[in-house]
Protein backbone atom coordinates (compact mmCIF):
# COMPACT_ATOMS: atom_id res chain seq x y z
CA UNK A 1 0.00 0.00 0.00
CA UNK A 2 1.20 3.57 -0.59
CA UNK A 3 3.00 5.59 2.56
CA UNK A 4 -0.33 7.49 4.33
CA UNK A 5 1.54 10.38 5.15
CA UNK A 6 1.33 10.80 1.39
CA UNK A 7 -1.89 10.53 0.96
CA UNK A 8 -2.95 12.66 4.06
CA UNK A 9 -0.52 15.56 3.14
CA UNK A 10 -0.24 15.46 -0.13
CA UNK A 11 -3.61 14.12 -1.43
CA UNK A 12 -3.59 15.97 -5.16
CA UNK A 13 -0.46 13.93 -6.08
CA UNK A 14 -2.57 11.08 -5.46
CA UNK A 15 -5.04 11.84 -7.52
CA UNK A 16 -3.12 13.22 -10.33
CA UNK A 17 -1.20 9.39 -9.99
CA UNK A 18 -4.70 7.85 -10.33
CA UNK A 19 -5.33 10.19 -13.23
CA UNK A 20 -2.48 8.80 -14.92
CA UNK A 21 -3.29 5.40 -14.74
CA UNK A 22 -6.55 6.30 -16.53
CA UNK A 23 -8.31 5.19 -12.89
CA UNK A 24 -10.72 7.59 -11.39
CA UNK A 25 -9.99 9.37 -7.84
CA UNK A 26 -12.91 8.13 -6.22
CA UNK A 27 -10.39 6.28 -4.06
CA UNK A 28 -8.99 9.27 -2.60
CA UNK A 29 -11.93 10.66 -0.91
CA UNK A 30 -13.29 7.45 0.37
CA UNK A 31 -9.86 7.05 1.72
CA UNK A 32 -9.86 9.92 3.14
CA UNK A 33 -13.60 10.02 4.40
CA UNK A 34 -12.30 6.52 6.23
CA UNK A 35 -9.03 8.12 7.68
CA UNK A 36 -11.33 10.73 9.51
CA UNK A 37 -14.20 8.70 10.44
CA UNK A 38 -11.50 6.00 12.14
CA UNK A 39 -9.35 8.92 14.01
CA UNK A 40 -12.75 10.03 15.30
CA UNK A 41 -13.58 6.42 16.22
CA UNK A 42 -10.01 5.93 17.74
CA UNK A 43 -10.78 8.92 20.33
CA UNK A 44 -14.17 7.93 20.91
CA UNK A 45 -12.85 5.10 22.39
CA UNK A 46 -10.04 5.95 23.82
CA UNK A 47 -12.28 8.67 25.94
CA UNK A 48 -15.06 6.19 26.69
CA UNK A 49 -12.26 3.43 28.29
CA UNK A 50 -10.35 6.45 30.09
CA UNK A 51 -13.82 7.47 31.87
CA UNK A 52 -14.50 3.51 32.29
CA UNK A 53 -11.27 3.52 34.21
CA UNK A 54 -11.76 6.72 36.27
CA UNK A 55 -15.41 5.37 36.88
CA UNK A 56 -13.60 1.91 38.12
CA UNK A 57 -11.04 3.87 40.81
CA UNK A 58 -14.28 5.41 41.70
CA UNK A 59 -16.38 2.77 42.69
CA UNK A 60 -13.17 1.47 44.34
CA UNK A 61 -13.63 4.10 47.22
CA UNK A 62 -16.99 4.49 47.42
CA UNK A 63 -20.01 3.33 49.92
CA UNK A 64 -23.41 1.70 50.24
CA UNK A 65 -25.86 3.93 47.53
CA UNK A 66 -23.30 5.83 46.12
CA UNK A 67 -21.17 2.60 45.31
CA UNK A 68 -24.35 0.88 43.83
CA UNK A 69 -25.25 3.97 41.73
CA UNK A 70 -21.88 4.12 40.32
CA UNK A 71 -21.64 0.75 39.44
CA UNK A 72 -24.79 0.65 37.83
CA UNK A 73 -23.10 3.71 35.78
CA UNK A 74 -20.07 1.45 34.92
CA UNK A 75 -22.00 -0.85 33.76
CA UNK A 76 -24.18 1.49 31.17
CA UNK A 77 -20.52 2.97 30.47
CA UNK A 78 -19.32 -0.67 29.99
CA UNK A 79 -21.37 -1.10 26.98
CA UNK A 80 -21.13 2.07 25.34
CA UNK A 81 -17.32 1.15 25.53
CA UNK A 82 -17.96 -2.17 23.94
CA UNK A 83 -20.14 -0.31 21.00
CA UNK A 84 -17.08 2.26 20.45
CA UNK A 85 -14.63 -0.40 20.41
CA UNK A 86 -16.62 -2.40 17.37
CA UNK A 87 -16.99 0.98 15.92
CA UNK A 88 -13.42 1.77 15.95
CA UNK A 89 -12.81 -2.13 14.35
CA UNK A 90 -15.15 -1.69 11.77
CA UNK A 91 -13.28 1.75 10.87
CA UNK A 92 -9.97 0.51 11.16
CA UNK A 93 -11.13 -2.05 8.34
CA UNK A 94 -12.78 0.47 6.57
CA UNK A 95 -9.54 2.47 6.44
CA UNK A 96 -7.34 -0.68 5.13
CA UNK A 97 -9.49 -1.36 2.58
CA UNK A 98 -9.95 2.04 1.10
CA UNK A 99 -5.79 2.55 1.38
CA UNK A 100 -5.50 -1.08 0.17
CA UNK A 101 -7.61 0.10 -2.81
CA UNK A 102 -4.91 2.72 -4.39
CA UNK A 103 -2.42 2.01 -6.68
CA UNK A 104 1.55 2.36 -6.55
CA UNK A 105 2.11 5.63 -7.55
CA UNK A 106 3.11 5.60 -10.99
CA UNK A 107 7.02 7.05 -11.38
CA UNK A 108 6.97 10.80 -12.77
CA UNK A 109 8.93 8.65 -15.29
CA UNK A 110 6.22 6.43 -16.62
CA UNK A 111 5.00 7.50 -19.37
CA UNK A 112 0.82 8.21 -18.89
CA UNK A 113 -2.20 6.03 -20.55
CA UNK A 114 -3.05 2.57 -21.12
CA UNK A 115 -1.88 -0.25 -23.00
CA UNK A 116 -0.47 0.85 -26.34
CA UNK A 117 0.72 4.29 -24.79
CA UNK A 118 4.01 2.57 -23.84
CA UNK A 119 7.53 4.58 -24.56
CA UNK A 120 10.18 2.08 -26.49
CA UNK A 121 13.73 3.10 -25.00
CA UNK A 122 15.56 1.01 -27.20
CA UNK A 123 15.94 -1.43 -30.16
CA UNK A 124 18.38 -4.35 -30.21
CA UNK A 125 19.49 -6.60 -32.54
CA UNK A 126 18.05 -6.31 -36.23
CA UNK A 127 14.81 -8.54 -37.30
CA UNK A 128 16.11 -11.46 -39.42
CA UNK A 129 14.92 -11.29 -42.85
CA UNK A 130 14.30 -14.84 -44.37
CA UNK A 131 15.37 -15.75 -47.60
CA UNK A 132 12.41 -18.58 -47.54
CA UNK A 133 8.55 -18.39 -45.86
CA UNK A 134 9.60 -18.64 -42.20
CA UNK A 135 7.20 -21.36 -40.20
CA UNK A 136 5.74 -20.65 -36.91
CA UNK A 137 6.22 -21.96 -33.94
CA UNK A 138 3.53 -24.70 -34.00
CA UNK A 139 4.70 -26.26 -37.46
CA UNK A 140 8.01 -26.84 -36.16
CA UNK A 141 7.49 -27.90 -32.95
CA UNK A 142 5.70 -30.61 -34.79
CA UNK A 143 8.43 -31.04 -37.10
CA UNK A 144 10.66 -31.05 -34.13
CA UNK A 145 8.57 -33.30 -32.20
CA UNK A 146 8.80 -30.79 -29.52
CA UNK A 147 5.46 -29.43 -28.65
CA UNK A 148 1.93 -31.23 -28.70
CA UNK A 149 -0.59 -29.28 -28.41
CA UNK A 150 -3.18 -32.11 -29.36
CA UNK A 151 -2.55 -33.81 -26.87
CA UNK A 152 -2.20 -31.11 -24.09
CA UNK A 153 -6.20 -29.95 -25.04
CA UNK A 154 -7.15 -34.00 -25.12
CA UNK A 155 -5.68 -34.12 -21.43
CA UNK A 156 -6.51 -30.64 -20.01
CA UNK A 157 -8.35 -28.87 -22.41
CA UNK A 158 -7.15 -25.31 -24.59
CA UNK A 159 -3.90 -23.65 -23.88
CA UNK A 160 -2.47 -26.29 -22.34
CA UNK A 161 0.32 -28.61 -24.21
CA UNK A 162 2.82 -30.76 -23.69
CA UNK A 163 6.52 -30.13 -24.96
CA UNK A 164 8.14 -33.11 -25.97
CA UNK A 165 11.80 -34.81 -26.88
CA UNK A 166 13.94 -31.91 -27.86
CA UNK A 167 11.42 -29.13 -26.72
CA UNK A 168 11.38 -30.68 -23.20
CA UNK A 169 15.19 -30.49 -23.50
CA UNK A 170 15.43 -27.12 -24.70
CA UNK A 171 13.27 -25.91 -21.61
CA UNK A 172 15.20 -27.56 -19.18
CA UNK A 173 18.39 -25.95 -20.93
CA UNK A 174 16.70 -22.73 -20.75
CA UNK A 175 16.32 -23.03 -17.22
CA UNK A 176 20.13 -24.11 -16.35
CA UNK A 177 21.46 -21.13 -19.07
CA UNK A 178 19.33 -19.09 -16.55
CA UNK A 179 20.30 -20.01 -13.56
CA UNK A 180 23.39 -20.43 -13.77
CA UNK A 181 23.96 -16.94 -15.09
CA UNK A 182 21.69 -15.51 -11.99
CA UNK A 183 24.48 -17.74 -9.76
CA UNK A 184 27.00 -15.66 -11.72
CA UNK A 185 25.54 -12.40 -10.81
CA UNK A 186 25.21 -13.33 -7.47
CA UNK A 187 21.32 -14.57 -7.04
CA UNK A 188 20.31 -16.83 -4.42
CA UNK A 189 18.98 -19.91 -6.21
CA UNK A 190 15.52 -20.95 -5.03
CA UNK A 191 12.52 -23.72 -5.68
CA UNK A 192 9.79 -21.97 -4.66
CA UNK A 193 6.13 -23.07 -3.77
CA UNK A 194 3.08 -22.58 -6.24
CA UNK A 195 0.50 -22.70 -3.73
CA UNK A 196 -0.08 -19.49 -1.33
CA UNK A 197 -1.94 -18.64 1.39
CA UNK A 198 -4.44 -15.74 0.58
CA UNK A 199 -1.81 -13.25 2.89
CA UNK A 200 0.70 -14.15 0.34
CA UNK A 201 -1.37 -13.04 -2.47
CA UNK A 202 -2.95 -10.05 -1.50
CA UNK A 203 -0.07 -8.91 -0.19
CA UNK A 204 1.77 -8.48 -2.90
CA UNK A 205 -1.13 -6.98 -5.07
CA UNK A 206 -2.96 -10.00 -6.99
CA UNK A 207 -6.35 -9.80 -5.29
CA UNK A 208 -7.02 -6.63 -6.02
CA UNK A 209 -7.38 -5.88 -10.15
CA UNK A 210 -5.54 -9.13 -11.31
CA UNK A 211 -7.77 -11.52 -9.14
CA UNK A 212 -9.84 -12.78 -12.20
CA UNK A 213 -6.72 -14.30 -13.69
CA UNK A 214 -6.14 -16.12 -10.25
CA UNK A 215 -6.97 -19.66 -9.67
CA UNK A 216 -8.38 -20.66 -6.08
CA UNK A 217 -8.42 -24.26 -5.10
CA UNK A 218 -11.82 -25.40 -3.93
CA UNK A 219 -12.04 -26.13 -0.67
CA UNK A 220 -8.69 -25.00 0.48
CA UNK A 221 -7.52 -21.62 1.43
CA UNK A 222 -4.96 -21.50 -1.35
CA UNK A 223 -4.26 -20.19 -4.70
CA UNK A 224 -1.94 -21.13 -7.43
CA UNK A 225 0.43 -18.44 -8.46
CA UNK A 226 0.61 -16.93 -11.65
CA UNK A 227 4.57 -16.13 -10.59
CA UNK A 228 6.95 -16.54 -8.10
CA UNK A 229 7.07 -13.03 -7.07
CA UNK A 230 4.17 -13.83 -4.97
CA UNK A 231 5.67 -16.44 -2.46
CA UNK A 232 9.36 -14.39 -3.14
CA UNK A 233 7.56 -11.18 -1.87
CA UNK A 234 6.18 -12.79 0.96
CA UNK A 235 9.16 -15.66 1.93
CA UNK A 236 10.35 -12.51 4.44
CA UNK A 237 7.21 -11.01 5.33
CA UNK A 238 6.73 -9.74 9.38
CA UNK A 239 10.70 -9.82 9.44
CA UNK A 240 12.94 -7.10 9.92
CA UNK A 241 16.40 -7.16 7.51
CA UNK A 242 19.31 -5.98 8.50
CA UNK A 243 20.33 -2.59 6.26
CA UNK A 244 23.91 -4.81 5.68
CA UNK A 245 22.69 -7.52 4.39
CA UNK A 246 21.01 -5.75 1.76
CA UNK A 247 20.27 -6.46 -1.58
CA UNK A 248 19.01 -9.99 -1.30
CA UNK A 249 18.53 -11.55 -4.62
CA UNK A 250 16.66 -14.58 -5.20
CA UNK A 251 16.45 -16.51 -8.94
CA UNK A 252 13.12 -18.12 -8.14
CA UNK A 253 11.68 -21.27 -10.26
CA UNK A 254 8.02 -21.84 -10.34
CA UNK A 255 5.30 -23.35 -12.34
CA UNK A 256 3.21 -20.37 -13.24
CA UNK A 257 -0.76 -20.75 -13.52
CA UNK A 258 -2.90 -17.93 -14.91
CA UNK A 259 -7.21 -17.91 -16.09
CA UNK A 260 -5.75 -15.63 -18.79
CA UNK A 261 -9.52 -13.93 -18.39
CA UNK A 262 -10.06 -11.16 -20.89
CA UNK A 263 -8.19 -13.14 -23.62
CA UNK A 264 -10.98 -14.84 -25.52
CA UNK A 265 -9.71 -14.78 -29.09
CA UNK A 266 -6.22 -13.65 -28.39
CA UNK A 267 -3.42 -15.88 -29.37
CA UNK A 268 -5.24 -19.13 -29.49
CA UNK A 269 -2.66 -20.68 -32.29
CA UNK A 270 0.71 -22.22 -29.90
CA UNK A 271 2.42 -21.72 -27.23
CA UNK A 272 2.52 -17.54 -26.47
CA UNK A 273 -0.80 -17.23 -24.09
CA UNK A 274 -1.59 -20.69 -21.99
CA UNK A 275 -2.68 -21.36 -18.79
CA UNK A 276 0.48 -23.26 -17.30
CA UNK A 277 3.84 -22.26 -17.79
CA UNK A 278 7.56 -22.65 -16.08
CA UNK A 279 9.58 -19.79 -15.00
CA UNK A 280 12.48 -18.68 -13.46
CA UNK A 281 12.05 -14.78 -11.77
CA UNK A 282 14.14 -12.60 -10.24
CA UNK A 283 13.08 -11.40 -7.30
CA UNK A 284 15.24 -8.55 -4.78
CA UNK A 285 14.84 -6.66 -1.34
CA UNK A 286 16.64 -3.87 -1.13
CA UNK A 287 16.00 0.22 0.26
CA UNK A 288 13.60 2.46 -1.47
CA UNK A 289 16.62 4.40 -2.15
CA UNK A 290 18.89 1.64 -3.76
CA UNK A 291 15.47 0.21 -5.49
CA UNK A 292 15.74 2.65 -8.50
CA UNK A 293 19.04 1.96 -9.55
CA UNK A 294 18.65 -1.86 -8.95
CA UNK A 295 15.69 -1.69 -11.25
CA UNK A 296 18.29 -0.81 -14.10
CA UNK A 297 20.17 -3.90 -12.80
CA UNK A 298 17.60 -6.10 -13.32
CA UNK A 299 16.64 -4.83 -16.80
CA UNK A 300 20.45 -5.15 -17.46
CA UNK A 301 20.82 -8.80 -16.73
CA UNK A 302 17.57 -9.81 -18.49
CA UNK A 303 19.25 -7.96 -21.73
CA UNK A 304 21.93 -10.41 -20.91
CA UNK A 305 20.75 -13.45 -21.27
CA UNK A 306 18.59 -11.91 -23.78
CA UNK A 307 21.65 -10.99 -26.21
CA UNK A 308 22.98 -15.00 -25.35
CA UNK A 309 20.16 -16.26 -27.45
CA UNK A 310 20.95 -14.02 -29.96
CA UNK A 311 17.20 -12.36 -30.21
CA UNK A 312 16.28 -8.98 -31.59
CA UNK A 313 14.00 -7.18 -29.33
CA UNK A 314 13.33 -3.68 -28.08
CA UNK A 315 12.88 -2.46 -23.98
CA UNK A 316 9.83 -0.33 -23.73
CA UNK A 317 8.65 1.69 -20.68
CA UNK A 318 5.37 0.40 -19.62
CA UNK A 319 2.35 3.15 -19.42
CA UNK A 320 1.32 3.99 -16.12
CA UNK A 321 -1.99 2.51 -17.05
CA UNK A 322 -0.78 -0.33 -17.53
CA UNK A 323 0.95 -1.29 -14.70
CA UNK A 324 0.13 -3.72 -11.81
CA UNK A 325 -1.55 -2.79 -8.47
CA UNK A 326 1.93 -2.80 -6.72
CA UNK A 327 4.26 -1.73 -9.58
CA UNK A 328 5.75 2.29 -9.66
CA UNK A 329 7.69 1.42 -13.05
CA UNK A 330 7.94 -1.28 -15.32
CA UNK A 331 10.24 -2.15 -18.54
CA UNK A 332 9.56 -4.80 -20.66
CA UNK A 333 11.58 -6.88 -23.08
CA UNK A 334 9.98 -7.97 -26.67
CA UNK A 335 11.22 -10.30 -28.88
CA UNK A 336 10.87 -10.09 -32.16
CA UNK A 337 8.22 -13.12 -33.42
CA UNK A 338 9.19 -13.32 -37.02
CA UNK A 339 5.60 -14.98 -38.19
CA UNK A 340 3.43 -12.46 -36.60
CA UNK A 341 5.88 -9.61 -37.99
CA UNK A 342 5.54 -7.67 -34.13
CA UNK A 343 7.56 -7.23 -30.62
CA UNK A 344 6.23 -10.07 -28.11
CA UNK A 345 7.03 -9.43 -24.63
CA UNK A 346 9.20 -12.25 -22.94
CA UNK A 347 10.40 -10.18 -19.74
CA UNK A 348 9.02 -7.68 -17.88
CA UNK A 349 10.78 -5.79 -14.39
CA UNK A 350 9.04 -3.68 -12.02
CA UNK A 351 10.05 -1.66 -8.86
CA UNK A 352 7.51 -2.01 -6.66
CA UNK A 353 9.31 0.63 -3.73
CA UNK A 354 7.45 -0.37 -0.78
CA UNK A 355 4.26 -0.76 -1.85
CA UNK A 356 3.99 -4.72 -0.95
CA UNK A 357 6.52 -4.12 2.17
CA UNK A 358 4.16 -1.93 3.60
CA UNK A 359 1.65 -4.96 2.96
CA UNK A 360 3.73 -7.73 4.04
CA UNK A 361 5.19 -5.97 7.36
CA UNK A 362 9.02 -6.30 5.61
CA UNK A 363 11.07 -3.50 7.68
CA UNK A 364 14.90 -3.06 7.30
CA UNK A 365 16.96 -2.15 10.49
CA UNK A 366 19.29 1.20 9.82
CA UNK A 367 20.93 3.88 12.16
CA UNK A 368 17.95 6.05 11.82
CA UNK A 369 15.25 3.16 13.01
CA UNK A 370 13.26 0.80 11.18
CA UNK A 371 11.55 1.74 7.15
CA UNK A 372 10.13 -0.68 4.92
CA UNK A 373 11.94 -2.43 2.37
CA UNK A 374 11.88 -2.40 -1.23
CA UNK A 375 10.94 -4.88 -3.69
CA UNK A 376 11.63 -5.38 -7.02
CA UNK A 377 10.95 -8.40 -9.33
CA UNK A 378 12.32 -9.38 -12.92
CA UNK A 379 11.29 -12.47 -15.48
CA UNK A 380 14.89 -14.14 -15.91
CA UNK A 381 13.27 -16.97 -18.35
CA UNK A 382 9.50 -17.64 -18.87
CA UNK A 383 9.63 -20.96 -20.90
CA UNK A 384 6.98 -20.71 -23.38
CA UNK A 385 7.54 -17.77 -24.99
CA UNK A 386 11.28 -18.16 -25.15
CA UNK A 387 10.67 -21.28 -26.70
CA UNK A 388 8.76 -19.55 -29.53
CA UNK A 389 11.34 -16.80 -29.79
CA UNK A 390 14.39 -19.44 -30.16
CA UNK A 391 12.05 -21.98 -32.61
CA UNK A 392 11.05 -18.94 -35.15
CA UNK A 393 14.09 -16.94 -35.12
CA UNK A 394 16.86 -19.71 -35.26
CA UNK A 395 14.87 -21.78 -38.11
CA UNK A 396 16.06 -22.74 -40.91
CA UNK A 397 14.72 -23.66 -44.65
CA UNK A 398 14.19 -27.67 -43.88
CA UNK A 399 12.52 -26.93 -40.73
CA UNK A 400 15.47 -27.77 -38.48
CA UNK A 401 16.74 -24.93 -35.75
CA UNK A 402 20.50 -23.85 -34.99
CA UNK A 403 20.55 -23.35 -31.15
CA UNK A 404 22.00 -20.57 -29.67
CA UNK A 405 25.62 -20.93 -28.36
CA UNK A 406 24.85 -20.60 -25.15
CA UNK A 407 22.51 -23.40 -24.97
CA UNK A 408 24.64 -26.43 -26.32
CA UNK A 409 26.54 -27.17 -23.46
CA UNK A 410 22.63 -27.94 -21.69
CA UNK A 411 21.86 -30.02 -24.73
CA UNK A 412 24.48 -32.29 -24.74
CA UNK A 413 26.74 -30.54 -27.20
CA UNK A 414 23.78 -30.33 -30.07
CA UNK A 415 23.86 -27.42 -32.22
CA UNK A 416 20.44 -28.13 -34.30
CA UNK A 417 17.22 -29.34 -33.52
CA UNK A 418 16.88 -31.76 -36.95
CA UNK A 419 13.24 -32.45 -37.85
CA UNK A 420 11.90 -35.73 -37.68
CA UNK A 421 12.31 -38.61 -40.16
Amino acid sequence: MIDPRILREDPDRVRAAQAKRGLSDDVVDRALSADAARRAAIADFETKRAEQKQMGKQVAQAQGEEKQTLLAQVKDLAGAVKTAEAAQNAAEQEWDEALKAIPNLAADEAPAGGEEDYTVLEHVGTPREFDFEPRDHVELGRMLGAIDLERGAKVSGSRFYFLTGVGAQLEFALFNHALALARNWGFIQVTAPSLVKPRAMEGTGFLGQAADDVYRIEGEDLYLVGTSEVPMAAYHSEEILEGASLPLRYAAFSPCFRKEAGSHGKDTRGIIRVHWFDKVEMFVYTTVEQSYAEHQRLLGWEREFLDSLGLAYRVIDTAAGDLGLSAQRKFDCEAWIPTQGRYRELTSTSNCTDFQARRLDIRVRGEQGNTHAATLNGTLCASTRTIVAILENHQNEDGSVTLPEALRPYMGGLEVLKPLG
